[in-house]
């Protein structure tokens, strides 16, 4: 898809396509080696539009090590290039645990755009039952709520986290894992996301909430196996 030509005011080079917007679907690819024999490879994405057409690709960035010994809590890097390749965006995962019984340090991950320019960060909140994150902007104020549901799996149904406002709670998008079909379901952690949000957001937060779909990809359905966890070493 050709990048519109149209100058837009206040958005990071590479996410112009952001702009007119307001979905976008995340596709991660099926990965053979995983499927032969359960080695955890880093995670490749496609991000399209919703006519199908790819944006931007993504690529993870971590050690062999932390993937098959950390497994869905271990840190990493991802790398988003536009069509030409160009590094237009870039996520970053600490580690860090996913239990409110260790609730100083839980999960987050930063958003930069251009890839060294902090834009936009997702924090998971302590919550007994379900699951939630706070949505914040570069000055670290809260935009944001995604809540989720209590059960993040359900068999032939998509599962829903939706993102409302800080200021009234009002529902304004979004962030959907989509059913596979129980083939892929079962056989891979491959997982496709869509993530929805106002025309009129600013790129900038369009783009958080893209980061978001990430975190929630890692922390709910990558292979839970973990040989190690942190939690028990923080």
């Amino acid at each position: 898809m050709a990048c519109p030509t149209r100058k837009t005011r206040h958005s990071p080079p590479g996410l112009e396509h952001l702009k007119v917007l307001r979905e976008l679907s995340v596709k991660q690819g099926v990965e053979l080696v995983e499927i032969l024999v359960g080695y955890e490879t880093a995670n490749r994405y496609a991000i399209k539009n919703t006519t199908g057409q790819n944006l931007y690709f993504a690529y993870e960035k971590s050690n062999c090590l932390s993937r098959n010994v950390l497994g869905h809590l271990r840190p990493f890097t991802i790398k988003v290039l536009d069509t030409t390749k160009v590094e237009v965006m870039r996520i970053k995962r600490r580690l860090a645990c996913e239990s409110c019984w260790c609730p100083c340090y839980l999960q987050k991950v930063e958003v930069f755009a251009p890839p060294k320019k902090l834009i936009g960060s997702v924090h998971q909140t302590c919550s007994v039952l379900c699951s939630s994150f706070v949505v914040k902007n570069k000055k670290n104020v809260n935009v944001f709520r995604i809540k989720g549901p209590c059960c993040t799996y359900r068999i032939c149904k998509n599962v829903n986290y939706k993102v409302v406002s800080e200021v009234g709670q009002k529902e304004i998008g979004s962030i959907s894992k989509r059913w596979s079909g129980v083939l892929k379901e079962s056989l891979t952690d491959a997982d496709n996301f869509k993530v929805s949000f106002p025309l009129d957001l600013n790129v900038k937060m369009k783009a958080t909430l893209l980061g978001a779909v990430f975190l929630i990809d890692y922390m709910y359905y990558e292979n839970t196996k973990t040989l190690l966890d942190p939690c028990t070493v923080m």
